[in-house]
């Protein structure tokens, strides 16, 4: 029976190409001269740190650019409130992938309310669909492309 995988992961190499790049954009800004900001790349999160939280916020948006560019979702960041200090602020940024519990029912339901031919499990951090056809399994494909859910997905592990 054919059957795939839906996953939600994130290139490392590609996150940390995209920290390295941001760093060195802040570095070379005119608004950024001789101000202490860096973005730290730690193993799930990426730390901003700068003197005032204005800066955090240009930060970010140079972050989401060179996540875009780089060809990763920004869907997958999770922003967390700034928090300042005396002439320091700091600001955590959450890298998401896997699938959660909640997010994998809301896809098992998702394809079950489409009344397509498919069987769905969760196992672990992905959802596993398989059927009898392959059309059925491109119809799954097609639907929760459609969807507007929190996190991007990858559709890996094809199998006929």
């Amino acid at each position: 029976m054919p059957s795939f995988d839906i996953v939600s992961e994130l290139d490392s190499h590609e996150v940390t190409n995209a920290v390295d790049q941001a760093n060195r954009e802040i570095q070379n800004r005119y608004d950024f001269k001789g101000v202490d900001a860096r973005f730290e790349l730690n193993d799930q999160q990426i730390v901003l740190w700068a003197e005032v939280d204005f800066q955090l916020q240009q930060m970010l948006e140079v972050l989401r650019g060179k996540m875009t560019s780089r060809k990763i979702d920004i869907r997958c960041l999770e922003v967390k409130d700034p928090e300042t200090a005396n002439m320091r602020a700091r600001q955590e940024v959450i890298l998401k992938q896997g699938l959660d519990q909640p997010l994998a029912k809301k896809i098992t339901k998702l394809v079950k309310d489409a009344k397509l031919k498919v069987q769905t499990q969760v196992q672990g951090d992905q959802v596993r669909v398989t059927g009898k056809k392959r059309d059925d399994l491109q119809q799954v494909i097609a639907l929760l492309r459609e969807a507007d859910l929190e996190l991007p997905l990858q559709f890996e592990n094809f199998r006929d």
